[in-house]
Parts: C-alpha cells; sequence; structure tokens
C-alpha cells in the first residue's frame, strides 16, 4: 500500500506534466488520459474497471448504474484552434456512451461532455465519404455539439437537476 493518495498523486502528476509541456513544448505522454480517466471517475460517480474490458473504461453508479463508458479527454491550450481532435473512439466495441474530459493547460479539468452510443454511430454515419467510422474520428467541437454538457467546474454535475426558485415548505 502506497504512503500516498491516489487523489495526491494526480495532483502531483498535474503539476509535473504541466511544468514539462510548459519546458519543452511538448506534452508528457500518457499522464492526460490517467488524469482525465480519473477525473470522470470521481466527478461523475463511476467505477473504473480494473482490468482492461475493450470498449470501455468505467461502469456507472446512480443515475448511470451499470451504464458502460468510454473516457476520452482532451487538453485545450488553445480554444481558439479548431481541428482539435480526441482519440480514436472504439466503434466496435461494447460501450453505451463516451464522456469527454477537457482539461486546461495545467491539466485542470473544466467541462466533461456525455454521447450515446446512437448520437456518436449516427454522425459517423453522417460523415463524408473520408472513412471516418471505421476510424472512429471525431473533433472536439463536434462531440461538443452532439453530446450534452454534464459537468462544470463552475457548477458541478448539471444534468438531471430540476430548478426551483420556490422556498422549501
Amino acid at each position: 500500500m502506497s504512503v500516498y493518495s491516489v487523489d495526491k498523486l494526480i495532483a502531483e502528476a498535474r503539476r509535473l506534466a504541466a511544468e514539462y509541456r510548459r519546458a519543452t513544448g511538448k506534452p508528457l505522454a500518457g499522464v492526460s488520459s490517467e488524469i482525465c480517466q480519473h477525473d470522470a471517475v470521481r466527478l461523475m460517480d463511476l467505477e473504473v474497471c480494473s482490468s482492461q474490458v475493450g470498449g470501455y473504461d468505467a461502469v456507472g453508479r446512480g443515475s448511470r448504474d451499470g451504464k458502460k463508458i468510454q473516457i476520452k479527454g482532451r487538453t485545450i491550450y488553445d480554444d481558439r484552434k479548431s481541428g482539435q481532435r480526441i482519440g480514436q473512439l472504439k466503434v466496435d466495441q461494447e460501450w453505451d456512451s463516451i464522456m469527454l474530459v477537457l482539461m486546461d493547460e495545467n491539466l485542470e479539468t473544466f467541462e466533461i461532455y456525455e454521447a450515446e452510443r446512437a448520437e456518436i454511430l449516427n454522425d459517423l454515419d453522417q460523415a463524408d465519404k473520408s472513412n471516418r467510422r471505421s476510424r472512429g474520428a471525431m473533433s472536439v467541437a463536434k462531440f461538443r455539439k452532439i453530446g450534452r454538457l454534464v459537468w462544470t467546474r463552475e457548477n458541478g454535475i448539471l444534468e438531471h437537476e430540476v430548478w426551483c426558485n420556490q422556498p422549501d415548505e
């Protein structure tokens, strides 16, 4: 058993990866995917799969109970740049939805989007003749358009909230 908590180790990984990019101009390979998976699991009440199960990284709890979720992440250094892509989607494997974790230049999560399998596959089927579906390729902008925003740094979880301005009786 480690003397450090996973949360502390992830915080240190964030710091080191951000410093490495500032010093070299290159991302520290593999770190952002671990950080985004950790954040999605912690923030969205998911259970990480302990072994490689194929097409999904976590299983939902609570309102997502039993849902198989693929987790993708992207660090956004300049939101004005277009054409940023997310990692290859595992379209031919088993999963129910995909969560896209967006992180800032310090690898701090600022938004999480979720799109259902049918929405993703429908968009890829509608894609031009670039054979995107077989490659599972999608831009961050397209994912934001077809997915729904489910978490923000400012407000936390957004889905299934019912806002009421009436006082409790």
